[in-house]
């Protein structure tokens, strides 16, 4: 349980200037495929970054990175184990002896894993944290919006309209809450056959503009469905995904992060005896 010892020693570590949310109220659309993907595209471009897997239930991060170490605990609170190229990920599947070892705990249980993920884990100088949220719109988003300065949502959907409507319920809460959503990511989009090159639209034509036009916000890219990226997230290789389909989210992303940072910089009160320029103050 989280005491206020562990959270003071964690305030002192920890660093996190943006906290992005990956959602979408609909289950089985690939948000934790679309959070690796953008936490990967990140860190090649140089950012710190970090995923919090808030998927308590059902959490599917620690496997597309092949990750399976079990974090540690120190003076400063719960080290994150990092992945091959350094991405700072905390998952429940990283505290089960069985990967495979359901969590069977109600609401209470599950919000307070999240407070906890925040509190007593030791992110230490992260530019980006991501957060892979479950399914819905009640206990677990809720809390992670409530709790966690979340400062920018990415939503999810695939073409379905039914997926564009539990979404939009999704955004609604987003609105509620005040957390900007920053555009729209539709996922199994389409699949290309691999011996004539036509391009199918497997789960029909898309309603992601629809959606934009209701939620307010802009779709970023429409992502094929790839048998090899499928098979590298299977075998813990999400690392090694390059998708040209998706580079449009990661400049979406890199530019909030960059504009964000700038105008905090901007906004934030200089110090009379130093300009903010000092350490020493």
């Amino acid at each position: 349980m989280a005491t206020a010892d562990n959270e003071s020693m964690t305030s002192q570590v920890n660093r996190v200037r943006h906290v992005l949310a990956v959602a979408s109220g609909k289950g089985g659309v690939g948000k934790s495929l679309v959070s690796a993907m953008a936490a990967v595209e990140l860190a090649r471009r140089g950012l710190k970054v970090g995923i919090m897997d808030a998927d308590i239930t059902g959490p599917s991060i620690p496997r597309l990175f092949g990750l399976t170490v079990r974090p540690e605990s120190s003076m400063v609170g719960i080290l994150p184990p990092e992945t091959a190229t350094g991405i700072k990920i905390i998952s429940m599947n990283l505290f089960l002896d069985n990967s495979g070892q359901p969590v069977i705990w109600r609401g209470p249980l599950l919000t307070s894993a999240i407070k906890q993920f925040w509190t007593d884990v030791a992110w230490g100088d992260l530019d980006v944290l991501i957060v892979d949220l479950p399914p819905g719109t009640a206990d677990v988003p809720l809390t992670a919006f409530q709790s966690l300065p979340v400062d920018g949502i990415l939503m999810v959907t695939t073409p379905q309209e039914l997926a564009g409507m539990i979404v939009e319920k999704a955004a609604g809460l987003a609105k509620q809450m005040h957390k900007p959503v920053l555009g729209i990511v539709e996922n199994m989009a389409m699949v290309t056959c691999p011996h004539c090159g036509e391009v199918f639209e497997l789960f029909g034509p898309s309603h992601a503009e629809e959606l934009a036009d209701r939620i307010g916000a802009p779709v970023l890219a429409r992502l094929p469905i790839d048998p090899t990226v499928a098979a590298l997230a299977d075998i813990g290789h999400v690392e090694d995904v390059k998708m040209a389909a998706f580079a449009p989210v990661t400049e979406a992303l890199a530019e909030y992060v960059a504009t964000a940072s700038l105008a905090a910089v901007i906004l934030a009160p200089s110090c009379p005896s130093c300009s903010g320029n000092s350490g020493d103050c």
